[in-house]
C-alpha cells in the first residue's frame, strides 16, 4: 500500500516563496468568502441579545466555537440557518434528547480517533485515509455540503497540488464527479479524466494538471439515503474499475461515516448552539471581549 502524506499538504512546488504566496492567497479567498457569512451571524447576535456592537458578538462566537471544537465557519453557518431560540426559555432546543456518537470500526478511525474524542476534522481524515487505502492510493479529498451557498466545500485533502486544492475549494452542482455523485447519492467511477463527459473544460485541465488520470466518489449517506458529505480518490492511471469487495467496503464507510456526521450535527453542533445561547443570555445588553 502506498505510504499516506500529511492530509493538509498540498504538493510542495520547487519555489518556496511562491508556495507561501499561494498559501497567503487562499488563506485571503476563505476569509473573503467567509466574512459576509460572519457579519451576518453578528448581526443576528446582536439584535437578539442587545449586545452594544459587533465585537461582543464576534467574541460569543469565538467562544462557543473554541469550546466545543467547532470551525467558526460552521457555528455562523448554524448561526444564520437554524431557526431563533424562545427568548423566554434558558435553552435553545429543550426537547432535545443527546445521544451518544455512533460507533467508528473501521481500520483508519480506529487507528487516528483513538486518543481523544473524535472530532469533525480527525473522523474526516480518518474517511480519506481508509478511503485511499483501499483503493491503493495517495492522493484523495473529503468534501461537506455548503449549506449557505449550496454545492460541496473542500475540507481535507492529500497528495493534491496547491493548484487543484485552489480551484476545488468549492464545487457547484455540475461538471465534477463529486457534484454528480452527491446528487444522484451513489458511487461514481471516472475511469479516465482525460476523456469522461461527467467533468467540464475546466474541471478536467484542473484535474489532469494534478495527475489525476482517474477517480472514484463516494457519498456519505445518512441512513434514510442523504448525501451529508462526499470522499473521492484520484489515481495517476485510468483504471477498468474497481472489484465488489471494494465499492462494498466504501459504500459501508460511506454509510458509518455519514452516520457519525449526522450524530455530529445533531449534538456537537447543536451543543455549541446551546453553549451560544447561554453565553448571548449571560450578556444581554453587556459587552464581550475575546478571549
Amino acid at each position: 500500500m502506498t505510504d499516506r502524506p500529511n492530509p493538509e499538504a498540498p504538493e510542495p512546488s520547487p519555489d518556496p516563496e511562491l508556495d507561501r504566496l499561494r498559501t497567503e492567497l487562499r488563506h485571503l479567498r476563505a476569509r473573503a468568502q467567509a466574512h459576509p457569512l460572519i457579519s451576518q451571524a453578528q448581526g443576528i447576535l446582536q439584535e437578539r441579545y442587545s449586545l452594544p456592537d459587533g465585537e461582543s458578538a464576534f467574541a460569543l462566537l469565538q467562544r462557543a466555537s473554541q469550546q466545543h471544537n467547532v470551525r467558526m465557519r460552521q457555528l455562523v453557518e448554524a448561526v444564520v440557518r437554524t431557526p431563533r431560540p424562545d427568548s423566554r426559555s434558558p435553552l435553545w432546543f429543550p426537547q432535545r434528547t443527546r445521544l451518544p456518537a455512533p460507533p467508528l470500526t473501521f481500520p483508519a478511525a480506529r487507528r487516528d480517533t483513538s486518543r481523544d474524542e473524535p472530532n469533525q476534522a480527525s473522523v474526516l481524515r480518518a474517511v480519506l485515509s481508509q478511503t485511499l487505502a483501499v483503493l491503493d492510493t495517495p492522493m484523495g479529498n473529503v468534501q461537506l455540503p455548503d449549506r449557505v451557498r449550496g454545492g460541496l466545500r473542500l475540507e481535507q485533502h492529500t497528495g493534491l497540488t496547491a493548484d487543484f486544492v485552489d480551484f476545488f475549494a468549492h464545487v457547484g452542482e455540475d461538471g465534477t464527479s463529486c457534484a454528480l455523485a452527491a446528487r444522484d447519492v451513489a458511487q461514481v467511477t471516472v475511469h479516465d479524466v482525460e476523456s469522461d463527459p461527467v467533468f467540464d473544460e475546466a474541471s478536467r485541465r484542473a484535474i489532469l494538471a494534478a495527475g489525476s488520470r482517474a477517480a472514484h466518489s463516494v457519498p456519505l449517506t445518512t441512513a434514510s439515503g442523504i448525501c451529508v458529505g462526499m470522499v473521492s480518490a484520484h489515481l495517476d492511471r485510468r483504471v477498468k474499475g474497481f472489484s465488489t469487495a471494494q465499492t462494498d467496503a466504501l459504500a459501508a464507510l460511506g454509510a458509518q461515516a455519514g452516520q457519525w456526521l449526522t450524530w455530529y450535527n445533531r449534538t456537537i453542533l447543536m451543543d455549541a448552539l446551546e453553549y451560544l445561547h447561554a453565553l448571548g443570555t449571560r450578556h444581554h445588553g453587556t459587552a464581550a471581549r475575546r478571549r
